[in-house]
């Protein structure tokens, strides 16, 4: 019993000092607590009394919103020596681009159902104004073509009814005395326009140029292409329909006509491309639509197509990861076939090493560059050898959806260049300088 007490008299003394200490540490934080509520009210007070507290600290949290702040001003910074602006305003995914003739307007369709006409003047501007057409409500666009040197455009749409096509031109000021109480340009109304026009299917591509072959007037044709199996020609300027052609290939991927107006060449479902010859009368109208050629050779789909500027030569992009340059210049009529000059591999790979296709193919006029898509990677090529000669990963924050060559020069930083641009589901159109093209 006598061993016991010692103990158990320590157990006490050892509990209430544990006791004492655990009371005390919660007075100390009860006091903080008190003091970090006062304070606030405190400081509050001063500051409503016009009272700036000596030597106080910006608070924490604005530091975090200037690091913000400096990491979005980062973000939008180019991101790539042959990234040279943006065309900024679109308010939904920008859908369809569009040079026109002399290269000093480019139009942009937006998902926002407004079709924007900049001005180009020069590629290295701070700005770009820009003409702002407002389509009819519930019409959303997915293409536009230009008729001519800026002034007309056609645009195709898409509504619950179906595809329309609206062709919007200038309207000219009925006298001079109008022209000079205007302040602003006369904004374009539409001179023509046509419903289901591919009855309920979207309009997949709409592509113009001027008929200069053979007997043709010199007038801008279009070509619409459906998601169908369908391709419609038209006159631009009266909106007259000219004629039609099928693939029979289930579904379509897209259309286009050649820079002269003698072909169209479509690639749809299957690895074959079919090609159909404008024939024209003498008096330069147009006469009918045949099918001509075939290309045969890829293993799988095409993806996308286009012209060489002479019209001779046509470059294809395959799901078989394969690129195709294909003289058309043959003897048709004479059961002559095209002939493939060069093939490339895509050199594009997913993570597995699994070569990649190209969404889109654009050829710049002197055709010493092509331009390529997947997603959002941007590659400008060499289509003499195949190599890379530039790449632009993440070129847009989201796919692109569209690219074009200016069809002329524009100015940038007092030189004249080839520009590049460049749409994306991120509402943004970019333009681009050609490599090796790099800024000093």
């Amino acid at each position: 019993m006598e061993m016991i007490l010692p103990v158990i008299v320590f157990s006490v003394i050892v509990g209430a000092l544990i006791a004492f200490l655990v009371f005390g540490n919660y007075l100390r934080n009860r006091k903080l607590e008190i003091q970090s509520i006062i304070k606030p009210e405190v400081a509050e007070s001063n500051l409503k009394l016009g009272n700036k507290p000596s030597g106080a600290k910006k608070p924490q949290h604005k530091s975090h919103s200037h690091s913000h702040a400096a990491a979005d001003k980062e973000a939008n910074k180019k991101h790539h020596p042959l990234d040279v602006n943006t065309l900024k305003g679109h308010g939904d995914s920008v859908t369809g681009i569009c040079f026109s003739l002399d290269g000093h307007s480019l139009a942009t369709a937006c998902g926002d159902g407004v079709v924007r006409v900049f001005k180009l003047d020069d590629a290295s501007s701070r700005s770009f104004k820009f003409l702002r057409i407002n389509l009819p409500a519930g019409h959303h666009p997915t293409a536009v073509s230009f008729l001519d040197d800026g002034s007309s455009v056609v645009v195709a749409t898409q509504a619950f009814t179906g595809s329309s096509l609206y062709m919007y031109g200038e309207e000219k000021p009925k006298s001079t005395a109008d022209q000079k109480q205007q302040a602003k340009l006369p904004l374009p109304e539409i001179k023509w326009e046509h419903h289901k026009v591919h009855d309920q299917r979207a309009i997949l591509t709409l592509v113009g140029t001027r008929a200069t072959y053979g007997s043709a007037d010199g007038s801008v044709l279009l070509a619409s292409c459906s998601e169908g199996t369908d391709i419609r020609l038209w006159h631009g300027k009266s909106g007259k329909a000219l004629g039609n052609a099928d693939t029979a290939q289930l579904k379509n991927t897209m259309a286009t006509i050649s820079p002269d107006g003698r072909f169209i060449a479509a690639a749809a479902f299957t690895a074959d491309v079919k090609i159909w010859e404008i024939v024209y009368s003498k008096d330069g109208t147009v006469k009918e639509i045949s099918k001509v050629m075939q290309l045969k050779g890829h293993k799988s789909a095409v993806t996308w197509l286009c012209f060489a500027s002479n019209s001779e030569q046509i470059i294809t992009s395959s799901k078989d990861g394969s690129i195709r340059i294909w003289n058309i210049n043959v003897r048709y009529h004479l059961d002559e076939d095209p002939k493939t000059i060069k093939s490339f591999p895509i050199p594009l790979h997913d993570e597995n090493a699994n070569a990649l296709h190209y969404d889109r193919l654009s050829l710049s006029p002197d055709q010493k560059i092509l331009a390529a898509t997947h997603g959002s990677t941007l590659q400008w090529l060499s289509p003499e050898t195949g190599h890379v000669l530039d790449t632009a990963q993440k070129a847009h924050d989201g796919d692109i959806t569209d690219i074009k060559w200016s069809p002329t020069p524009i100015s940038f930083e007092s030189k004249r260049v080839s520009i590049l641009a460049t749409a994306g589901t991120d509402k943004k159109v970019k333009l681009w300088v050609a490599p090796p093209f790099q800024q000093s």
